[in-house]
């Protein structure tokens, strides 16, 4: 896992194509960079314009905010590197010929291959999916408490309704029991 991401930070995009630099190819093919550029060369039919690419010294110059100073001294000064796309990776595994080369090729292919699934199904970012929670607690809170209204308001109508009936009773009560002359001869003492 860990030579596959350090393969990974090898790949860059040029050309909206995502390539390797022949340099960091021959490192991981543990071969010069002058051995792997004659290989290719001497088998050119077999690298064609979509496997891989010439820099052009405008490309070069704005590589340098991609990759790392210490790895760009690897490269001599006077060539511009040539750029290989997945497909021109594994055919350099052809023109090598050696067993580290068809292992690394295999290694290499994996790591094109992670990071076209990367980017088709990029991975969820944390804050992203606590915004996706965080709106569905307060769609869900806004709901409640919209419910909660309803109920109130239904609850206060109920409530008014039952305060008033027993504003009637209690009127209805009084006048049943106010207190009435009792009927006959003797007058109640007061």
């Amino acid at each position: 896992m860990e030579q596959l991401q350090l393969i990974q930070n090898k790949i860059y995009e040029i050309r909206g194509q995502k390539v390797m630099l022949d340099y960091d190819l021959a490192e991981l093919y543990q071969v010069e960079t002058r051995v792997l550029n004659q290989s290719v060369k001497r088998n050119i039919n077999r690298f064609p314009e979509d496997f891989m690419f010439q820099l052009s010294k405008d490309e070069w110059d704005n590589m340098s905010s991609q990759i790392v100073m210490t790895s760009r001294s690897k490269r001599p000064k006077t060539a511009l590197p040539l750029a290989f796309t997945e497909h021109g990776v594994v055919m350099l595994s052809s023109v090598l010929r050696s067993d580290i080369a068809i292992q690394t090729s295999v290694l290499v292919v994996r790591a094109f291959v992670a990071i076209r699934q990367l980017i088709a199904n990029p991975p969820i970012d944390r804050v992203d999916q606590l915004e996706t929670q965080m709106k569905e607690l307060k769609d869900y809170i806004e709901d409640v408490f919209a419910d909660y209204n309803d109920i109130n308001d239904d609850t206060r109508m109920q409530l008014e309704l039952i305060n008033q009936t027993l504003a009637e009773l209690q009127a209805q009560n009084k006048l049943q029991t106010k207190p009435r002359n009792p009927v006959g001869f003797i007058k109640p003492n007061n």
